[in-house]
């Protein structure tokens, strides 16, 4: 219990010390603003998209894999406040960002309606390599936090990729699924069948990584296979 006091009492002193400053701006935030100032927040791209109308995601993978539905909270460009965010997120050690739109996103999912009842939500996976690197899938805390919202499970150890590959950003939707053909795999499969799964990424592209981890779930007997991201680039 003192224990606990004292560590609100630190955290206090160093957010008058050191207040924390806006990812989309860098201007220090003030009272009751979180990562984001006021101004950024209200900038945000929302894409406004949800699961009961066709939607930009859903069109990336017709006639590709047979996901019931898709849908993205952000839109992602190559300058800005999106890019900053997932840019913290990913590669300096920010995991609390993917929390923080996890709850914001499975809030509003939830305030929808939209999205049919889920059984399992399950992330992309990170190449154990590169997760004891990052220290974390930058996934888990956006899959949590939406899986808490919409009262569904969190499966964080149902897919595996099985090779750690360089980045995607610069390759062809043909260049990705051809080298991702055999990277993931499902197992516990036992689990799955006949489930409703929400897969969960935090940037869609080409889409060549979820079609994969789509088809790895639907070999597992998965009844329907929903996508949920953070981003997707317009």
């Amino acid at each position: 219990m003192f224990g606990t006091k004292l560590s609100k009492i630190i955290n206090a002193i160093n957010s008058i010390l050191l207040p924390p400053a806006c990812f989309g701006c860098n201007v220090q935030l003030i009272g009751g603003e979180e990562l984001l100032c006021t101004t950024c927040r209200y900038e945000l791209p929302l894409t406004e998209y949800n699961f009961s109308q066709e939607n930009h995601v859903d069109r990336i993978f017709y006639g590709r894999v047979p996901i019931k539905k898709a849908s993205s909270f952000l839109y992602f460009s190559s300058i800005g406040i999106v890019k900053n965010l997932l840019h913290q997120l990913k590669y300096k050690n920010q995991s609390h960002i993917g929390i923080f739109l996890g709850s914001w996103y499975g809030a509003l999912l939830a305030e929808d309606g939209s999205l049919p009842e889920i059984d399992y939500v399950v992330p992309v996976p990170l190449h154990p390599k590169k997760l004891r690197k990052r220290g974390y899938n930058q996934v888990t805390g956006f899959g949590k936090q939406i899986a808490t919202a919409i009262n569904a499970t969190f499966l964080e150890d149902v897919l595996t990729k099985t090779a750690n590959t360089k980045t995607q950003t610069k390759k062809s939707r043909i260049e990705r699924w051809q080298e991702q053909q055999s990277l993931f795999k499902a197992k516990k499969t036992n689990v799955l069948t006949g489930k409703k799964v929400l897969l969960v990424d935090d940037v869609i592209t080409t889409g060549a990584t979820i079609e994969v981890c789509a088809r790895a779930l639907l070999d597992a007997q998965v009844s329907e296979v929903y996508v949920a991201t953070m981003a997707i680039v317009p």
